[in-house]
């Protein structure tokens, strides 16, 4: 008998409203986080601790099935404190799932790692600053530390972190923007010129097509999915193309609709739903171009390419170049699916193009979003009302994030702003990405990793060389609001320093704080958290990163002096600290787009930082947008040894040939992130555990593997290192052949730290060339809350 469920034949509806008020229960702060909910997103209220997706502010109910979730996660009525950590060694901890561990409750007071013992034990906060002063004026480079930050850091404390950090004297600023949307903001700054989407809101209600690439709104960004259904229901054409079935983007019932909540209804969502093969997005957009180019050339837009763009001429011979037999066979569509979707986009005046991680994991990630913008230059789909670009954001503010400066890669203006204000020169050459990072704390160059949320242990590639990476850190300091994998990968010294989240409420000197978050339609706005303090030790992030500055720059420097120096003496940290709108005065001062900041988020819905593609400005080195030439790959599959490709055989040691299939690593329902909120994944069929693996059922058949048996899992890369998870139950799924799907980050050990994406060095976490195996272990471990 399966031990999996049926999968539903609808998204949303009265399920998702009970498991919100599941979690909430769950919470143990019931009366409180029901009060939370209200305030979510609202004007007055703080931003959702979800994703990026905007908000019209309209409305009693603004949060979704996932987004409560995350309140009811934050806003937990457990603690883990001196008694806890008392307990447990860190060797006991690292040996619990990721979802007990945060399953556990807030960090309720700052703790340092005492390798003797192999116990966190108590530190005041003062201590804690010496200790990170101490090692960081006495390393012999300031490159020698890694500054780490989540993507739900606000703005504030992202600007203040950058700016503790370059002064200090680097731009290593890894983040988890380096493993999700790297690859947008390089294939979108190349063409138009900026790394952000060029749509707003409001657009998706005047578009006539929207397309859905590699994304999984019913999961990853529910808000989206009531802007879909309003646009379905408007008549507008919905197109998707995804490797996997989802039900979400099938039909879609709104928990704010009384009719689709209480009844069988739902909206029909995708007009038209295609299953490209993983990696063959390119091919299906390089299809569609081909169709209206040679077939249908009156749609292109000529007074847009010969007044706006550059580089037609050589895109155009590069696409009648392409052969149908390539297109068909590396998208896994035949030339009839790929011409319906071409027809709906080439006959609709307003067309908006949306994407995420699907598109963003591969080897040729940066080629494959070029081709989706191509199509947007081919027919003049930008620039106007109801058409336009839009990587849709995970985390809710990453994009934030990247506007304050956490960028390692840091334009010259950007520091030419910083350095005329501030009177000083700050470092300019390139810092280091997330793999870069991890790769010198290996080598032990780095010797300092200081992480401004998040959980990298979780969240990054190559899970053995990852923990290695981190335990060789001669300092590990979390700024974390719960207990996670970061905080049991040390072996030398290590702090936990809990933060604030969110949902509460903020005091300092000049009274209550608000912060400000940007979404992923760049509009920015403001947060104020209602709920009192988990902890009288939690302090805020800028808390913290103010007086980690205020510690180290007054602190007496074993090297040589630097030249930001007396800059960074200079500014008063903890003024900025207790009172955030003088933060919010710097970054108006240093950054573009910001006048009148302070002024800007009182105002209801906050303030939209203007988008030049959007008004047809193109920021290029030519002032065109461009198009990207570039031929189909020989392969999607990323640097596999051999020249493998997925349905053909490998030898194994044993002589049995074994078939390689290409792995994706996905979200379950009841996780966002690497945060795990449960074990089921309701809209997949999947309950009470993880390690599962999606086949479609053809390729389980001809592998002699039946449905709920246990496989193990060998990743195939060019080092010869053994990268295997075992147990993984095979479950059969609507997925093209040749394709199979798992959980992350069960999964990431797959993934090897050398296998980025070309020019994104994002991790090729949509495209593993695995081989399966009958498993040895015999029991699959269900974590118990």
């Amino acid at each position: 008998m399966s031990s999996h469920s049926e999968k539903p034949t609808k998204a949303g509806g009265l399920p998702s409203l009970q498991a919100t008020f599941s979690h909430v229960l769950r919470s143990q702060r019931t009366k409180q986080n029901l009060k939370n909910l209200l305030r979510v997103n609202q004007t007055d209220g703080f931003d959702c601790p979800g994703c990026a997706w905007g908000d019209n502010k309209q409305g009693a109910f603004q949060f979704c099935e996932n987004g409560a979730k995350a309140v009811a996660w934050e806003s937990t009525g457990k603690g883990v404190g001196r008694e806890f950590f008392a307990q447990h060694s860190v060797r006991q901890l690292a040996k619990q799932t990721d979802y007990w561990l945060e399953y556990q409750g807030r960090l309720t007071e700052p703790m340092r790692f005492n390798a003797i013992t192999d116990h966190y034990e108590p530190v005041t906060w003062s201590e804690a600053f010496s200790i990170i002063a101490t090692k960081l004026n006495s390393l012999s480079s300031a490159d020698q530390v890694e500054f780490y930050t989540s993507g739900r850091a606000s703005n504030e404390a992202s600007y203040l972190y950058q700016l503790f950090g370059r002064l200090y004297g680097t731009n290593n600023f890894p983040d988890c923007s380096n493993m999700c949307h790297e690859a947008s903001g390089i294939a979108l700054t190349k063409s138009i010129g900026i790394g952000k989407g060029t749509v707003v809101l409001d657009d998706f209600d005047a578009a006539e097509a929207i397309f859905v690439f590699g994304q999984n709104p019913g999961t990853n960004h529910p808000r989206m999915m009531n802007t879909l259904r309003k646009a379905a229901k408007q008549g507008c054409k919905i197109v998707t193309f995804n490797n996997l079935k989802e039900v979400a983007l099938d039909k879609f019932a709104s928990p704010q609709s009384p009719i689709e909540l209480l009844t069988p209804a739902a909206t029909k969502i995708s007009h038209l739903y295609l299953t490209p093969t993983l990696g063959g997005d390119m091919a299906a957009a390089r299809g569609m171009a081909k169709f209206i180019i040679e077939q249908r050339p009156d749609k292109i837009d000529h007074d847009f390419v010969q007044q706006h763009s550059a580089f037609f001429d050589d895109y155009q011979r590069s696409v009648k170049q392409t052969s149908w037999d390539k297109i068909e066979q590396q998208s896994g569509l035949t030339k009839a699916e790929i011409i319906q979707a071409a027809t709906v986009f080439s006959d609709s005046k307003t067309v908006i193009s949306c994407w995420a991680m699907g598109l963003t994991q591969h080897k040729h990630s940066v080629d494959i979003i070029g081709e989706v913008i191509n199509l947007h230059l081919l027919c003049g789909q930008i620039g106007k009302k109801g058409a336009g670009l839009c990587p849709v954001r995970g985390h809710s503010n990453v994009q934030g994030n990247r506007t304050m400066g956490i960028n390692e890669k840091p334009s010259a203006d950007f520091i030419d702003r910083l350095d005329n204000y501030l009177a000083t020169t700050l470092p300019r050459q390139a810092g280091h990405n997330v793999v870069e990072a991890l790769k010198a704390l290996h080598t032990k160059h780095s010797k300092v990793l200081i992480c401004l949320g998040g959980n990298l242990a979780a969240a990054a590639p190559d899970s053995h060389f990852t923990h290695q990476a981190m335990n060789n850190a001669e300092l590990n300091v979390q700024i974390s609001t719960k207990l996670n994998r970061s905080h049991l990968q040390v072996s030398h010294d290590g702090l936990i320093l809990p933060c604030l989240g969110r949902t509460e409420l903020d005091k300092q000197q000049s009274g209550i704080q608000k912060i400000t978050v940007e979404d992923t339609f760049s509009m920015v706005h403001a947060s104020t958290g209602m709920t009192e303090p988990a902890s009288e030790q939690c302090l805020s992030e800028i808390d913290i990163v103010a007086q980690m500055a205020h510690t180290t720059f007054n602190h007496t420097r074993v090297i040589q002096p630097t030249a930001t120096d007396p800059a960074a003496r200079k500014l008063d940290w903890l003024a900025l600290r207790d009172d955030y709108a003088l933060i919010r005065n710097l970054i108006e001062n240093t950054i573009a787009g910001f006048s009148n900041y302070n002024q800007g988020v009182e105002q209801p819905g906050g303030f939209y930082l203007d988008n030049s593609a959007a008004q047809r400005v193109w920021k290029t080195d030519n002032q065109l947008a461009h198009f990207n030439a570039s031929m189909l790959p020989d392969s999607v599959i990323a640097d596999c040894s051999s020249n493998a490709q997925t349905g053909h055989s490998l030898t194994s040691q044993s002589g049995v040939p074994q078939a390689i299939l290409l792995l994706q690593s996905l979200r379950s329902h009841d996780q966002y992130n690497t945060t795990i909120y449960g074990m089921d994944d309701r809209y997949r069929g999947v309950k009470g555990k993880r390690n599962v693996l999606f086949m479609n059922q053809q390729d389980a058949e001809k592998l002699n593997l039946a449905e709920d048996q246990l496989v193990d899992i060998q990743s195939i890369a060019n080092d010869n290192i053994v990268r295997k998870v075992s147990g993984f139950s095979v479950i059969f799924y609507d997925i093209p052949r040749g394709n199979i799907a798992a959980y992350y980050p069960e999964t990431n050990p797959l993934v090897s730290i050398n296998s980025v994406g070309i020019g994104s060095d994002t991790p090729t976490s949509k495209s593993i060339p695995v081989v399966i195996t009958p498993s040895t272990k015999q029991v699959i471990n269900v974590a118990k809350g």
